[in-house]
């Protein structure tokens, strides 16, 4: 898909025309919302990630793209529901085994994060159910599993630093029979400083536990992100890197590359 090489001139070329339109307060309060996952803000964030020495002799590579649209609802005066997707688009070389190539849409994971609109305590809360969808277009790119679970956040903001955990755990429910079943531990602490130019450091590790399997995934990602407008378009240009701190056999190990760009949609 060479979407690596798109994203980097898409990015490049809207840097080099990007504007500063908008004034101090809002595009503060914007890089803000955007640290906060649960945020009352359409955005539409797309975020790359390739990663090799995968398969039973390393040979392998996988690069993914996330297209990830965050709606909000006001549900009542007190409450919003915040609707979080992620649909995979995946191209793999090499895996399960040398000579063996897949691309294509992988399995989507939604979750339904309920939160009060003023922070609790100072704590931004939310909770809700979390969904797996066997939409893979190649059955080596997903599970063939329906699952299921909670999923939970928390995090504070004070000044220019936000920090927290998002987590869920899905079981599958139904599917094919024959693939193996899914229990998944998913945790996501993380922490970022925004900076007075808008621009926000990031690192965070996205670890997944697999029940089934006694295996720990967790990749540590540090990426720097910078607020830019043309136009009437706000957006977000995220650049970093992520080490395989843990693997299961025959994944990913030593260093990876990310790469995103985020809509955003403010009212």
């Amino acid at each position: 898909m060479k979407v690596q090489i798109m994203l980097a001139v898409a990015a490049c070329a809207m840097i080099a025309q990007a504007q500063q339109a908008q004034p101090t307060d809002a595009a503060a309060e914007l890089a803000k919302k955007l640290a906060n996952p649960v945020a009352a803000l359409i955005s539409v964030p797309l975020q790359y990630n390739e990663d090799g020495n995968l398969g039973p002799n390393d040979d392998g590579s996988k690069s993914v793209l996330n297209v990830q649209p965050v709606t909000p609802f006001s549900l009542t005066q007190d409450w919003n529901l915040i609707v979080r997707t992620i649909v995979p688009l995946i191209d793999q070389h090499d895996l399960p085994e040398k000579g063996q190539d897949q691309s294509g849409m992988g399995d989507v994971v939604q979750s339904f994060f309920f939160s009060p609109k003023v922070p609790v305590g100072g704590w931004i809360l939310a909770a809700g159910p979390v969904g797996l969808y066997p939409t893979a277009s190649d059955d080596m790119l997903g599970g063939e599993k329906w699952g299921a679970g909670p999923t939970v956040l928390a995090l504070q903001q004070g000044g220019p630093w936000t920090y927290g955990v998002l987590g869920n755990h899905i079981w599958s429910v139904a599917g094919q029979d024959e693939r193996a079943d899914i229990s998944l531990s998913f945790v996501q602490p993380f922490l970022s400083y925004i900076t007075k130019t808008k621009t926000t450091l990031g690192v965070n590790t996205e670890s997944t536990y697999d029940w089934e399997n006694s295996a720990w995934a967790v990749p540590v990602n540090v990426t720097v992100a910078q607020l830019l407008k043309i136009g009437p378009q706000i957006f977000q240009v995220t650049l970093g890197a992520r080490y395989w701190a843990e693997s299961p056999e025959s994944g990913p190990e030593g260093w990876g590359a990310r790469a995103g760009l985020t809509f955003l949609f403010p009212k």
